[in-house]
């Protein structure tokens, strides 16, 4: 009942924005399209304009429709105007929309193994997550989900994410005990902060700021950019590098949608996806210098690099094991990550 209703909302929302109301107006399939009658597919997020990732997705609509001469067209409706990543997702596989971006975790719901990218310390370091995603292994991963609705068709980074306080340094699990920290709706983030003894205080982005503030928790986890763009760096004054997890973004596509493009098509697709992929880490990259810099120079932000990364993966990984058992799936895609070349 929940995603008919998810569905049929997103249906009135994109009639009044005048769309069709269905997952891609004009042309039906990529083989029947024109200049003159595009296949427009839809795109909805929740991110803002200014975004790295939505920039990022205007630069694969442009490639797309360049590169199908017009016979293609994505049209992007950011900033949530059709709800939430968990809305989106439920309205593409109801039909309503062809295209959304998703913390792939959330994916989870649909394909057990999306499970594994909520995990910590599954990837090495940077350099291994970007040698991981862009493997081949797993964009045939990406490619494999198509019975269970929709397919990936690239990643985007949204950084390593780390522990800051008001005032703590968190360099070994030990410095987590007693405190309160926030963390993301995701099972995977409560779990984790569990077994490295601090208390999971699960809520959404937009009520962190307030919480620090008042002392409902004593700290949270994200990546460098929340120091500024949301400005916790008022507050905490603590960045501890622990980088306990990489969690990318995903943008996938129906996959009613996929199955009416041609195959020559779905290349195109592919490469443009891939290449605003690559688009962002530069972007990505330039955004957390400036970060870094803004909240040590202007918030006196302290950045802790000194961790005990290994106390950490200890500490996870009777956690990791446990969900590899209750998840077959996890296993399946943790054997792709530790395999790719």
């Amino acid at each position: 009942m929940k995603k008919f209703a998810a569905a049929m909302a997103a249906a009135l929302s994109l009639a009044v924005l005048g769309l069709s109301g269905c997952a891609q107006s004009g042309a039906k399939t990529s083989a029947e399209a024109s200049a003159e009658n595009p296949m427009v597919l839809t795109l909805a997020h929740g991110l803002s304009e200014t975004h790295t990732v939505h920039i990022a997705m205007t630069e694969f609509a442009d490639k797309v429709e360049e590169r199908t001469n017009g016979r293609i067209q994505v049209r992007i409706l950011p900033n949530g105007q059709l709800g939430s990543e968990n809305e989106n997702m439920e309205q593409l596989m109801a039909g309503v929309i062809s295209m959304t971006k998703v913390s792939a975790p959330g994916l989870a719901t649909y394909n057990e193994s999306y499970h594994a990218f909520g995990l910590p310390y599954i990837f090495d370091d940077t350099e291994d997550f970007y040698h991981v995603m862009d493997s081949d292994e797993m964009h045939e991963f990406f490619l494999s989900t198509e019975d269970e609705g929709f397919v990936t068709l690239t990643y985007y980074t949204s950084g390593a994410r780390s522990f800051y306080t008001k005032d703590k340094a968190i360099r070994t699990p030990e410095d987590l005990k007693g405190l309160k920290i926030r963390v993301q709706d995701m099972k995977s983030q409560t779990d984790m902060l569990k077994a490295l003894g601090g208390i999971p205080v699960a809520m959404s982005y937009g009520d962190v700021y307030t919480s620090l503030q008042t002392g409902i928790i004593d700290g949270t986890e994200n990546n460098e950019t929340a120091l500024t763009t949301g400005k916790h760096g008022e507050i905490c004054k603590v960045f501890s590098s622990d980088q306990h997890a990489m969690i990318p973004d995903v943008m996938v596509m129906s996959s009613k949608v996929w199955k009416s493009i041609t195959p020559e098509d779905q290349q195109i697709i592919l490469e443009a996806a891939r290449k605003s992929t690559d688009s962002h880490k530069i972007a990505w990259n330039t955004a957390i210098e400036e970060a870094k810099k803004e909240a040590s120079e202007t918030m006196d932000v302290t950045f802790v690099e000194d961790v005990d990364k290994e106390a950490f993966r200890q500490a996870t990984a009777g956690m990791i094991s446990d969900y590899c058992s209750q998840y077959p799936g996890v296993q399946t895609l943790l054997d792709i990550i530790n395999s790719a070349e």
